[in-house]
């Protein structure tokens, strides 16, 4: 399992305004409620956290690092505890940084364009205020 950093669940946490990382992050929060479960049998461990309360309090304060490290200590130690865990924390993984690190390519061309253009990914419950077309130079 690759490592899970601070800065990459810091990065996510901030990006829940985009549909991916809002899916990402819904994965995330649906894992960490899983049983807790160590030889096939569901099992509580005292001391050691599901990463239910890391992942409520790095949502709360997606900027803030020390969340961010102990949310990834808590899936960490709990990968290490639960090999069901594990195999879902390293799917979940791949799936997410396969989606963070496509591309979009926006071009614009043909000529001159009058009015506003909007270019970007994963837009998202925006309203766009914009005056109505220009009229020719000759107000026709």
């Amino acid at each position: 399992m690759d490592p899970i950093t601070a800065a990459a669940l810091t990065a996510l946490a901030g990006s829940v305004a985009g549909e991916a990382g809002r899916q990402a992050w819904q994965g995330l929060s649906a894992l960490v409620r899983r049983p807790f479960r160590r030889g096939g049998e569901q099992e509580e461990l005292p001391g050691i956290s599901s990463g239910e309360v890391e992942v409520a309090a790095l949502e709360a304060v997606p900027a803030d690092p020390g969340r961010a490290q102990a949310l990834a200590t808590a899936l960490g130690v709990r990968a290490a505890l639960d090999p069901d865990f594990r195999v879902l924390l390293d799917e979940w993984w791949a799936q997410t940084t396969a989606a963070s690190t496509s591309s979009v390519h926006n071009t614009i061309s043909g000529g001159t364009q009058n009015g506003t253009i909007v270019q970007g990914r994963d837009f998202s419950n925006l309203t766009f205020n914009m005056p109505g077309t220009p009229r020719g130079i000759d107000g026709s």
